[in-house]
Parts: structure tokens; sequence; C-alpha cells
């Protein structure tokens, strides 16, 4: 197909199904985190095609080589009677190419555009295993896309030169990151690391980066980001943009953390260096008190009678000779490339601080799991994602929309359900006498629905359990009792009660001893603990 103009029909069309699809996938409710990050991509995946046409699509308009123009000439111009020879040169030009590729594809876009809508969601087979490509985006703690996976960066950071015996652990490491991309963060990320250990080659390459994979191409973002978030908001800061930015504070010297002299600047409120050159001793001192304080040494004094014999044009307290520039100035780059790194590393842990902190969350709960539990939560199944449809397909969704919802249930009484799933009819519902509440302030407030349920709870493990914490027994003479006050007055009555029937019994009750005479049975008992008997 040589036609530029059918060339510039066809792709305003492929872009219009595009957009088509595109609609389909956002409108369609995702109930899942699978779900809705499957549909992102296949979201992300149609702007990047989208954007491909759109490119194509400009370049034919603007015309540099003039075949547009020459076609439009040709089909302006009066054609000649019967004149078909360019028809006849197009149609040999179609059947050439045919004869050529004659196991070509006629619908190819319909292909394409059929396989990005499913992309792994078909169904599997009994017995043949189904390569999803988004399975293999994420490894298994990631939890597809819901987590971030940091145990190798951890290690890294860990195996870091200059940081000694010190272990910082991967729960810490993960409320490092958290803290600093936080909205309101105004911390700064690896201040607790060292001058020596910021300079560090480790520190300093992209691909063994201590805190996350950071591509350092222009305008991409970092494949946790990409896979996270496949499309990005407006807000979604690019990296061409951040590294401009901190071109213009570091100008200003104002990155927090780092001085644009060539050194690691002071944090925590510390004071910043005043670098006093000592042109003797070759080096910058921090302090004018260090720099005064180091004049008495006797390395010093050393240096300074050497300086006498071959004097040199520095001076102290002025600039250092051009060797000492040199290593300044490869020290200043290395100050640059480390400060560049942690300040690009900001809007990437802002974008990714809530999925941080349900990685944390996420790590605490499985600290608490045990092995066999964790076993069980590998094993649970994974919910079916049902492919995104269009044209036919899209159709005979409401139709199955309109089967679900004649499948549910109605009830507008809220009746309660029998064993069939079914509402129970209404006038079991009243002859059950389901309507009236009883309450029971023994069972916290409890509502209990019918008489027959009421009843019923006085021998269940709630009202049970609501007698054992007022220190009563659960038994026959507190039945029909609801409230505290009434039970702990029946529980007081009855003590009084039993009082009175062991008082009776005493009084009541007599005894005879051998010489006959009759006494009361508290009488008898205490003649004969007196031996009187």
């Amino acid at each position: 197909m040589d036609s530029t103009i059918e060339l510039q029909r066809n792709t305003h069309e492929e872009i219009e199904r595009f957009e088509k699809a595109l609609a389909d996938i956002l409108s369609r409710p995702q109930v899942t985190h699978r779900a809705n990050l499957i549909a992102e991509h296949k979201a992300s995946a149609i702007l990047d095609r989208m954007h491909g046409r759109m490119v194509t699509l400009n370049a034919q308009y603007m015309d540099d080589s003039g075949p547009r123009e020459q076609e439009l000439e040709q089909l302006s111009s009066a054609p000649a009677p019967d004149d078909l020879t360019d028809f006849y040169a197009k149609l040999k030009k179609v059947k050439d190419h045919h004869h050529k590729y004659p196991d070509s594809a006629t619908n190819g876009f319909s292909l394409e555009l059929k396989g990005l809508l499913e992309g792994g969601a078909a169904p599997a087979e009994e017995g043949v295993e189904v390569d999803d490509p988004f399975s293999r985006l994420f490894s298994g703690e990631e939890s597809f896309g819901r987590y971030v996976d940091l145990n190798a960066n951890h290690t890294e950071y860990n195996n870091l030169k200059g940081l000694g015996k010190r272990f910082l652990p991967y729960l810490q490491y993960l409320t490092i990151l958290a803290e600093v991309g936080a909205p309101d963060a105004t911390g700064q990320l690896g201040a607790e690391l060292g001058e020596k250990t910021r300079f560090s080659k480790e520190y300093e390459t992209p691909s063994t980066h201590v805190w996350l994979q950071l591509p350092l191409q222009p305008l991409q973002l970092p494949a946790v980001v990409c896979q996270t978030h496949p499309t990005p908001s407006a807000s979604c800061p690019q990296q061409a943009d951040a590294e401009a930015e901190f071109d213009k504070l570091w100008d200003q010297n104002q990155i927090q953390g780092w001085d644009a002299s060539g050194s690691a600047g002071p944090t925590n409120g510390a004071a910043p260096t005043e670098n006093i050159w000592c042109e003797a001793c070759q080096r910058h001192y921090a302090k004018k008190t260090v720099y005064d304080a180091h004049l008495t040494s006797k390395k010093h004094i050393k240096a300074a009678a050497r300086a006498e014999q071959n004097p040199t044009p520095a001076a102290n307290g002025s600039t250092p000779n051009p060797e000492t520039q040199a290593t300044t100035s490869r020290k200043h780059i290395k100050t640059y490339r480390a400060a560049l790194l942690t300040h690009l590393l900001g809007p990437i842990l802002k974008i990714l601080h809530g999925t941080l902190l349900e990685t944390k969350a996420n790590v605490e709960r499985r600290f608490s799991l045990t092995a066999h539990e964790r076993e069980l939560e590998l094993e649970e199944p994974e919910v079916d994602i049902a492919p995104v449809t269009t044209g036919d397909a899209a159709e005979e969704a409401p139709a199955m929309e309109e089967e679900e919802e004649e499948e549910r249930i109605y009830n507008p009484l809220k009746l309660p359900l029998g064993w069939d799933g079914k509402p129970i009819p209404y006038w079991l519902y009243k002859l059950h006498g389901l309507g009236v509440e009883y309450r029971c302030e023994i069972c916290s407030d409890h509502v209990y629905m019918g008489r027959k349920n009421f009843d019923r709870h006085f021998q269940e493990s709630r009202h049970a359990f609501g007698m054992r914490a007022l220190g009563l027994p659960n038994t026959k003479h507190f039945h029909e009792i609801t409230r505290i006050e009434d039970a702990l007055a029946l529980a007081e009555r009855l003590k009084r009660e039993g009082r009175q029937e062991i008082h009776q019994i005493e009084t009541m009750e007599e005894l005879e001893d051998e010489e006959g005479n009759v006494y009361n049975k508290k009488t008898y008992e205490d003649l004969k603990k007196q031996g009187l008997i």
C-alpha cells in the first residue's frame, strides 16, 4: 500500500480503535488489586501504541519528501479518458505483494489489538500452563505489585564500606525510606552515612545502588515505579526535570546535606565548613580553631621549615596549588554524583510512599506467622481475572449483568433467610414474633429477635460469660433476668434467704442426750464441745 492518503486514513482508524479499547479498559470497574494493575499495564501499552501512531501520522503530514503533495495533485487533476494505467499499476503492486507474502495476515491490527486486550487472561486448558506476561514482572515477595522487594538493596546497604559492625534491620530500612518519602518529609536520605561511605563506588553505581535500582537514562522512571504505576499521572516527576532542578540548586549551594565546594556538607544543624588551607601541610582544615591548634604541632613546624627552604607561591589560608585543585575537582565530581543520586530518589520515594507503608506492614505481619501459616498463604489460589472484551463481547456484557441482577435475592423487608438461602414467608416471621426485640444488658446490650431466640440465649456462651463477669452463677434462679441491677439484687436476696434457712435448721431441729434431756441442735453441739454431755 503506497498511497500516502490511504496510510493516513488507516492510521487515523487505528488511533480511534485504540481510543475505544482504552475507554473500554478504563471504564470497567476492577475489584482486586491484580485486576486493576493488569488494566493499568494494558492501558499503558495502548498509550504507547497510540503515541507511535501519532508520531508516524505527524511525520506523514509534515510531508518532507513530497509524496503526499504529488498524490493530491494527481487526484485533483482531470483524468484522461479511458486512462487506467495508474489503476493497473497499483493493482499489479497489490498482487505482487500477496504473491510474495501469501501467508501474511490480512487483519494484523485486529490481532495486535486483541493481544493487548486479552494479555495473559486467556483460560488455560487442563494440564497446560499458560505463560502470563504480567506474573513475570514481579517476584513472590512483591505480591503482584502490592509491595516492593528491597531485600537485595538492604543487603547492599549493610555491606557498604565504613558502616563497620552496625547492622540495620530490614524493618528499620523500610522505615527510613517511608519517612523520607512522606509528603511532609524534611529529612535527608543517607544522612546517617559518613563522607567516606557516600563517596564509595557501591553508593554511586546505579546498578548496585543501596537504596533503589535507579536508571540514569533521561525521561525514565525506575523499573519498580513503572511496574507498580504503569500509567503515572501528570504530576509524576520526570528525571530530566529533576536533574535540571538539581543543577539549579547545586549552583546555589542549596542541596541539603551536601556542599557544592566538594565535600559532604554538615547535617543536623552543624556549622558550615571554613576550608582553611595550610600550604606547609598541604591540606584543608574545617575550622579556624583546628587550624590555629595545628600551627604549634611538630608536624607543622617541620613542614614549615621545609617550605622555607623550598618556597611556593601559595600562602597559608589562600588557594592550594594546581595538584591540590585537581584533587578537589575530582572530589567535587564524586560529591556531585552522589548528591545527584540521593536527590533523584526523593520524588521517587514520594511516589512509592503508600507502597512502602504497605510493605512495612506486610513484613511485620509475616514476622508473626509460623512456617506452616506462611506455606498455607503461598498455597492460596489467586482470583481469576475476567478478560477485557470489546465489540460483540462488550455488547453481551449488559445481558450477563441483567442475569446476575435477576439472581440477586429480593428482600426489601430484610426477613431472615431459611435453609434454602431465601427469605422466610412473612406470616411465619409474624408467627414466631421475629419482629419483637429483646435486649439483654448482661450480654452487653445485645438484641435478640423473637421470644424463642431470647429464651434460648440464657444457656448460651454469651450470657454465661456475662454472668461470670458479674461473679454470679448462671442458674435457674436468674432465668428471665436481663438487667445487671436486678441480677445483683436477686443474688443478695438469695444470700439472705440462705442464711435464714441455716438459722431455722439450727433452732428448729431437736436432739436428745443419754439421760433423755432434749436440746435444740445448736445447744446440743455447744454442750458436747464443752464435754458436759
